[in-house]
């Protein structure tokens, strides 16, 4: 007779390629069902994982066909995404479950095509997905996705957020001329990403990306005082100058409680259009030496390819232009690692809780 136990004990050998971790250890094993040898269960994955369902399907029912004496295995696999905490306990935001802030150092490391492309990496993944552009002095996302006009407002004090690929969006580059800057101080851009962020109508949002201006400046501390993070992506070059910028955004983060989800490091290799010959033009293995400096994960490596930057230009990123291609596949499998993490934290439990009120009568 084959037993749940038996069972338990094979997924606790099986690893998910995305997390590291067992299967049991990741709670994500469920409803184990046994008829005569016949073997049915679900497996609920904590993060969006559509590019990989089928893999994760075959890596159990053929680890489970070891048992001996068993029969069928029917393995049933999905993707339920939970609230997990923010930093300080910060209340989570109305139909936010989860945010996400992609950051750097320093400008002109390719935060934001990266911001962009990991939202519609995780929507391509199967979540629910908004996208902020946080960088009140110089908004690039209206051009990335392509998108322009005014949101509407329903009630004069809220708006609705503008929907491109299937990802919620806004930016205050939709609220004002594409060539007026934004001549403020920094109260005023405080006061304006809150904003932005609050009077947003985002709906039932798995994971909100916000795309941060370069820095460790008043937008950051508002972040880290005010809105509830999940986690923080850091994204740098190999370049020995950025990798030391991106080291104070690391620690800047660490110093206000919210976790560092990975390191991204872009531009790693180029590869000539012509020849084929590939060279690292930044440096050779700076991210990788970053995350084990800080014991954080290096979630993935993005070439400098032409292609990234004609897509984001023409207002179609690489994960739609090319969703096929093998620059979306390295998105993809960034977003899942870095969703996977979250994955990993504690759930937020306002919502489970019920809410109790004293009164004097």
């Amino acid at each position: 007779m084959i037993t749940p136990q038996q069972i338990e004990t094979i997924l606790g050998q099986t690893i998910d390629p995305t997390t590291g971790k067992d299967y049991l250890a990741s709670k994500a094993v469920h409803n184990i069902q046994i008829n005569e040898a016949n073997v049915t269960l679900d497996i609920q994955l904590g993060y969006p994982a559509n590019s990989v369902l089928e893999t994760v399907r075959q890596q159990i029912e053929q680890a489970l066909s070891t048992l001996p004496g068993i029969g069928s295995v029917t393995a049933n696999v999905s993707s339920h995404i939970i609230a997990h905490s923010a930093q300080r306990k910060l209340k989570l935001l109305p139909g936010v479950k989860n945010i996400i802030a992609i950051a750097s150092g320093k400008g002109g490391v390719g935060k934001s095509s990266t911001a962009v492309n990991l939202a519609l990496a995780l929507a391509a993944e199967g979540a629910t997905v908004g996208l902020l552009d946080a960088d009140i002095y110089g908004p690039s996302q209206p051009q990335m996705l392509g998108v322009s006009g005014q949101p509407h407002s329903p009630d004069g004090k809220t708006i609705e957020p503008k929907i491109a690929y299937g990802v919620q969006m806004m930016s205050i580059g939709l609220l004002i001329d594409v060539e007026s800057p934004m001549v403020w101080r920094g109260p005023m851009v405080t006061q304006a990403l809150q904003q932005l962020l609050n009077d947003t109508l985002w709906n039932d949002v798995d994971y909100l990306v916000i795309d941060l201006p370069p820095g460790t400046g008043d937008i950051q501390l508002t972040m880290a005082q005010k809105i509830p993070v999940t986690g923080a992506i850091i994204v740098t070059t190999p370049q020995d100058i950025a990798l030391l910028d991106a080291r104070k955004g690391l620690k800047m983060f660490e110093k206000v409680g919210i976790p560092i989800l990975g390191i991204v490091e872009n531009m790693s290799l180029h590869t000539c259009s012509q020849c084929g010959h590939t060279e690292p033009i930044f440096g050779v293995g700076g991210g990788e030496k970053m995350s084990q400096d800080y014991n954080v994960e290096l979630l993935g490596a993005l070439p400098l390819d032409i292609r990234i930057r004609e897509h984001t230009d023409a207002g179609k990123p690489s994960v739609v232009a090319e969703p096929d291609g093998q620059i979306a596949a390295s998105y993809r499998t960034i977003a899942r690692r870095a969703a996977a993490k979250i994955s990993d934290m504690t759930r937020d439990y306002n919502d489970v809780f019920t809410q109790i009120v004293m009164e004097d009568n």
